[in-house]
């Protein structure tokens, strides 16, 4: 047996009804629901059992104190062709360490290296055939966006798989605390 997995950051329960309020006035976007706001810190894939098995104990193993994250302003990815809508992340060395150790812990593991930039984000819809007049105007209303700080104290691996009407589950499978 596989699983599709990823490590991310749950956004706090008390974001989501902030969150929500943005999500309207987008024709073709399949907007996120609140259970599926995270911030992907890495996607390791389709693994067997045994290499999870090593991967969770290798993400395990990162020790790093908690620190403070917020989200700020918004965009999309897929210039011309729009593919997705997101909230940005706003910039934070603590964040990026993260990334690096969860790299290196999905190195350690034996996972090919990620080749894409990390570019943190919470993605908020998914789009097909969004018009692009619609998303600037979306980015004007929401690029001021802001949360306020919240405390980071773990980040989660989550199984990913999806349910019929193309819509994806995520099921946490290990949390893994910052001290």
């Amino acid at each position: 047996m596989t699983l599709r997995l990823f490590a991310a950051i749950p956004v706090p329960d008390i974001l989501h009804a902030e969150i929500r309020r943005l999500q309207k006035g987008v024709p073709g976007a399949r907007w996120r629901p609140h259970e599926n706001f995270h911030i992907t810190l890495r996607y390791f894939g389709e693994l067997d059992e045994r290499r999870a098995e090593d991967l969770d104990a290798e993400l395990a193993n990162i020790a790093m104190p908690p620190f403070e994250l917020s989200l700020l302003g918004s965009g999309w990815f897929g210039k011309l062709d729009p593919r997705a809508l997101w909230l940005g992340v706003r910039p934070s060395a603590a964040l990026s360490e993260l990334n690096a150790r969860c790299e290196r812990a999905a190195r350690k593991a034996g996972l090919a290296p990620e080749h894409r930039k990390f570019h943190p984000h919470m993605t908020l819809a998914y789009l097909q055939g969004t018009p692009i007049d619609k998303l600037t105007r979306f980015a004007e209303r929401t690029g001021g966006f802001a949360t306020e700080p919240w405390r980071v104290t773990h980040f989660t691996m989550y199984s990913s798989w999806t349910s019929r009407g193309d819509a994806n589950i995520y099921e946490p499978e290990a949390d893994y605390p910052l001290l």
